[in-house]
């Protein structure tokens, strides 16, 4: 009987939660089963991104990992490394995968095992700051990054797909904002921690913690996903990756809205490779101590907890506006980074400048919560996996192309830099106006084949 109650109470919180009104209804484009089960997967899938979301911000290349890589003394250029390689290698390989998930009858264990490689490669970076020579160690975590890499944007081709297939199109947005959310609300403690772990005097040893740690969390949410129920899908029609090149490509000759979507998430790029070169500006300023990278942290988190609610709602309507104010937002966060320079007293230069990473999160946050819903959502199910490996390969070719701007920023500034990424946003707001809704592109595509 107990049981009973607290599984009708869990039900019913989690129907609350995914913003259901008690009926199984809105699930036109899930199979019937998965529509039974959407519940269950709602929950598993977002206590996944609570563990996955918390594991980034323990062992992020953005703070922690060049907080390692500084500890040992490795060179300061393997620095300016660190986010080019990760926006690489996690999205080069996703035109081979997707070639090839179509043999997967359950795509969901694809990512569980991008998980498990993640807590592998976190693991091994354990030792190497203490065995071998700083350069070396350096180019050892470089690699490490690399696999790790690799494996998350393996994953999150699959992501895609399981999504599509599990969650109903009306509650994929709340799904990803609640992610978010959760994750926000896990970075702001996350934030705190860091703040203290920065005054102890063992700091090497404390990383090295936080490493286990997320390394941990990655294994709690390979437990999570393997738990979704998702039903087995057809396995016919494999492709090679050339043969996945030629189809994505033959999407977007025939599809004028599908390129906007890809030049725009070019230009939307900037967004996410703009928060080191932030920390940059500010460590210029010599408003860097020994708690600023856990405040940074919690900033992030803090613009998690504000964005989430807002995006996913508004990502649920039109994925195409978050993806414009968030590159607004973007904008906004350049001019205040110049308009805080010209600030005379220092406290007040670094409150202001945390407002500005509050800024940057919120644009992160909704670029990646806008393209992803934009493409689940405008993209028919057959092809999703090959949308999203093309536009993610071709970004990742771009970001590779990218990684010299540390050099411009080191010799032009980093406010330069924070400025030129700016104008980028400002011209993807632009852009947004000439996105068609996901809704129309998707009642195009359909009326092609």
């Amino acid at each position: 009987m107990a049981t009973n109650l607290l599984n009708r109470f869990g039900q019913r919180l989690v129907a609350f939660v995914a913003g259901e009104d008690g009926s199984e209804r809105a699930c036109a484009d899930i199979p019937e089963q998965a529509c039974h089960e959407q519940r269950r997967n709602f929950a598993c899938n977002l206590a996944n991104g609570a563990a996955s979301k918390l594991a980034e911000q323990l062992a992020g290349p953005n703070l922690v990992l060049v907080w390692l890589l500084q500890l040992i003394g490795s060179p300061l250029w393997m620095l300016g490394f660190l986010m080019p390689i990760k926006q690489t290698a996690a999205l080069l390989p996703q035109l081979a995968v997707a070639g090839q998930i179509r043999r997967l009858a359950r795509r969901k264990w694809l990512w569980v095992g991008g998980a498990l490689m993640q807590a592998l490669c976190l693991l091994l970076m354990l030792p190497v700051a203490h065995s071998l020579s700083p350069a070396v160690a350096g180019g050892v975590i470089l690699l490490l990054l690399a696999l790790f890499s690799m494996a998350s944007g393996s994953a999150s081709v699959a992501f895609q797909d399981v999504l599509g297939k599990t969650i109903a199109k009306g509650r994929r947005g709340r799904l990803l904002s609640l992610r978010a959310l959760v994750g926000g609300l896990l970075t702001l403690a996350a934030g705190a921690l860091l703040s203290l772990l920065r005054r102890t005097d063992d700091s090497l040893a404390l990383v090295q913690g936080l490493l286990l740690a997320a390394a941990g969390l990655w294994l709690v949410s390979a437990v999570c996903f393997a738990l979704i129920r998702e039903d087995a899908g057809a396995t016919e029609g494999a492709r090679n990756p050339l043969a996945e090149v030629r189809h994505g490509l033959t999407l977007v000759r025939r599809s004028s809205g599908f390129r906007r979507f890809l030049q725009l998430r070019a230009l939307l790029l900037c967004v996410e490779l703009a928060p080191p070169f932030y920390f940059m500006h500010l460590h210029s300023l010599g408003l860097v101590d020994g708690s600023t990278v856990g405040l940074l942290v919690a900033a992030v988190g803090l613009a998690q907890l504000i964005s989430s609610p807002f995006w996913g709602r508004l990502a649920d309507e039109t994925s195409r506006r978050v993806m414009q104010h968030s590159a607004l937002l973007a904008t906004a966060a350049a001019l205040l980074a110049l308009l805080l320079t010209a600030l005379p007293v220092a406290g007040l230069q670094k409150a202001l400048y945390l407002l500005a990473f509050v800024l940057i999160g919120l644009a992160e946050a909704g670029v990646r919560l806008g393209r992803k819903t934009y493409l689940v959502d405008a993209i028919p199910r057959q092809e999703r996996a090959s949308c999203a490996a093309l536009s993610n390969s071709l970004v990742g070719l771009l970001a590779l192309l990218l990684g010299g701007l540390g050099f411009i920023a080191q010799s032009a500034g980093a406010l330069s830099l924070i400025l030129l990424l700016g104008a980028v946003s400002g011209a993807a707001a632009l852009l947004c106006q000439r996105l068609p809704e996901a809704d129309a592109l998707l009642a195009a595509l359909q009326a092609q084949d």
